[in-house]
């Protein structure tokens, strides 16, 4: 599977979790990857992993997208919106492996397919804050 397709899930799975209690998740992101056709094991782990790695760093994300967005806190966001926010701030502060233009060039893909008129715009826009924040120091060591 291509790394967008990947994305697309992760985002998938963030989403998901929105609508289940803390202690189900472990359950449904095992229901749900079960769900992906001929999904190759190590693109399983490569999901549960990345997925794992921005629930944890959630409150991080969502304090620096707090930060940057003007009459936009997370609070009032789109849930689809918040993911796919949620997902390219991880890759660009801390998945090395990720270039910063490739993960908001993949949002913004991700935003046309699932987002809203507006979305694309937005996340671009976000995206571009968190990448000049990260350029002047302001990301976690």
């Amino acid at each position: 599977m291509g790394r967008r397709g990947l994305r697309e899930h992760i985002f998938k799975l963030l989403f998901m979790s929105g609508f289940h209690p803390e202690e189900e998740l472990a359950d449904q992101v095992a229901i749900y990857l079960e769900g992906v056709e001929a999904l190759q094991k190590e693109d399983g782990e490569y999901m549960q992993k990345k997925y794992a790695g921005i629930r944890e760093k959630m409150p991080e994300i969502d304090g620096q997208l707090n930060e940057i967005s003007r009459g936009w806190k997370t609070s009032r966001m789109s849930r689809v919106d918040l993911n796919i926010l949620r997902l390219a701030a991880y890759e660009i502060r801390y998945d090395p492996e990720v270039p910063e233009k490739v993960a908001a060039n993949e949002a913004v893909e991700i935003a046309k397919k699932y987002g809203g008129e507006e979305s694309a715009s937005f996340i671009n826009g976000l995206l571009g804050k968190v990448i000049r924040s990260a350029h002047n120091g302001e990301e976690d060591p």
